[in-house]
């Protein structure tokens, strides 16, 4: 391979785990995605817990993630926490390989079923988590507050791996 194929064809997107290190971009991501963003002290604490599972997409030679998805893990099941990728890489279709990433991670963990929350009016995840057979199993009314103070329902969906 060339010096120019290398600015022809940038690396493929990967997917790597996430430590302690990353919470501050982590952080810094998710108060872009969120009207309630997570402190980096939010996420070290996370990221520092037993049973956390942390994931980024990494793009070109990046060293920094573009996107994340944080789960949690008790005995054979694990909850998505947040999912979230940075303005700049959204609407790319990177989060169906982070999130497939992801999945397999928990699978090779022992995890038979994945369990998360989505706010009803996310129509992008909600087809994302549908392709990747996530199915709804619940609604709870008035879950998540809106920037402006109102209230919308989240839909619980579940995945057997």
């Amino acid at each position: 391979m060339s010096i120019l194929d290398r600015f022809i064809h940038p690396p493929a997107p990967r997917c790597a785990a996430l430590g302690t290190e990353a919470a501050a971009r982590l952080a810094a991501i998710h108060a872009s995605a969120f009207s309630r963003g997570w402190s980096t002290l939010d996420f070290e604490r996370l990221l520092g817990e037993r049973g956390v599972l942390a994931d980024g997409l990494f793009l070109g030679r990046a060293s920094k993630p573009a996107g994340f998805v944080l789960s949690r893990i008790v005995l054979d099941e694990a909850e998505i926490i947040t999912v979230a990728v940075a303005p700049e890489a959204r609407g790319r279709g990177h989060s169906r390989p982070l999130l497939a990433h992801h999945l397999d991670a928990l699978s090779r963990k022992g995890v038979a079923r994945v369990h998360l929350e989505v706010e009803e009016g996310n129509l992008p995840a909600i087809a994302l988590y549908r392709r990747l057979r996530f199915a709804e199993t619940g609604r709870r009314e008035g879950y998540y507050r809106k920037p402006d103070g109102t209230r919308v329902a989240a839909l619980t969906m579940a995945l057997a791996l």
